[in-house]
């Protein structure tokens, strides 16, 4: 993180993270209706968001909810991830690698900056840790959920860039000046990220399109 406006959105997301004993599902939410029942419902992707970006989303909720919460035994709910970890030996090293190559590799394809990537690999080596502890490894790895953890910091720093790529649009829109992200800021959180161009091919952010515009008018 090069600045304090990273700093702040590091800060936050991390606070959040921390503060979450039981982190949410990343898929589902419990919502109460007009005669007062719970309900769930899938979450809504955050707005400003690529189609790229939003299908990555959806992807790791998805992934994260089968490998943390598919299961549920006396009230304790966990998934694929605890069964896996339960295999002798090479159970909880099979449960990492199996984290990184469906969820987290999945959500590095959206561009994410190293420092939010060194964050969610530290909750996979927090959860594959803890799981080498004999009997109650496997219930800590159940109650800690690496790949809800993951989900969410994954949902929250995406919400951030839809939000910043709203507000350059909106500001274009109206003619108005909206705050401008500084070049280092705008190369970590890439605003627009995964938009296509006008010729229909994938842009990497609304920052590189305007890097290669300047490029060429200086040509």
């Amino acid at each position: 993180m090069s600045s304090s406006y990273m700093q702040n959105i590091g800060t936050k997301l991390f606070a959040n993270h921390i503060q979450q004993y039981t982190p949410q599902d990343p898929m589902y939410e419990t919502y109460t209706d007009e005669r007062g029942r719970q309900k769930r419902r899938k979450r809504e992707i955050p707005p400003g968001l690529s189609e790229r970006d939003a299908k990555i989303l959806k992807s790791v909720q998805r992934r994260a909810h089968y490998l943390d919460r598919t299961f549920s035994v006396c009230g304790l709910r966990f998934g694929w991830a605890v069964v896996i970890g339960l295999i002798p030996g090479i159970g909880d090293f099979a449960d990492v690698v199996l984290a990184y190559l469906v969820v987290l590799r999945k959500a590095r394809q959206a561009e994410l900056p190293e420092w939010l990537v060194r964050r969610m690999l530290l909750n996979l080596i927090i959860s594959g840790t803890v799981g080498f502890v004999p009997g109650v490894g496997d219930v800590v790895v159940g109650m800690y959920k690496a790949n809800f953890r993951n989900a969410q910091l994954l949902e929250e720093f995406l919400r951030i860039r839809g939000e910043e790529f709203l507000k350059a649009q909106t500001g274009a829109q109206n003619g108005t000046r909206a705050p401008k992200l500084s070049e280092k800021d705008a190369e970590q959180l890439k605003p627009g990220a995964g938009m296509e161009d006008g010729t229909g091919h994938p842009s990497t952010s609304s920052t590189s399109r305007a890097k290669t515009g300047k490029k060429k008018a200086e040509n």
